[in-house]
């Protein structure tokens, strides 16, 4: 019983863990550049939730460990996303991004409708 119990506290501490990782190693390029239009800052968005939502919220905003966000934008603005990210909500620990990398998750995450 004792190694289930030590078990489950270990694989939670993991996802807690996961969730606030970020990648101190990530170069500042996130991808501003307007001769893709879009795309780019887009794409910059999703590597900063691949680094620091996925693992709680699901590689496709499906849900797990957190709530589901395939419609986040929908719920909140870009600028009540980034309070959230920025802060915490609920069971939510505030999760360490910043500047650009903010930026463009909040943009992307508020196009999830």
């Amino acid at each position: 019983m004792k190694k289930w119990l030590v078990a489950v506290l270990f694989g939670a501490v993991l996802a807690l863990g996961a969730c606030g990782a970020g990648d101190d190693n990530a170069s500042d390029d996130t991808g501003t550049d307007d001769s893709n239009g879009g795309a780019v800052e887009s794409a910059a968005g999703e590597e900063v939730y691949k680094a620091n939502c996925a693992a709680c919220h699901g590689a496709d905003l499906s849900g797990g460990a957190g709530p589901d966000l395939a419609e986040v934008g929908s719920k909140y603005s870009q600028a009540e996303i980034e309070d959230i990210v920025t802060n915490g909500k609920g069971s939510m620990p505030a999760i360490n991004v910043a500047g650009e990398d903010l930026d463009a998750l909040t943009s992307w995450l508020s196009e999830k409708q």
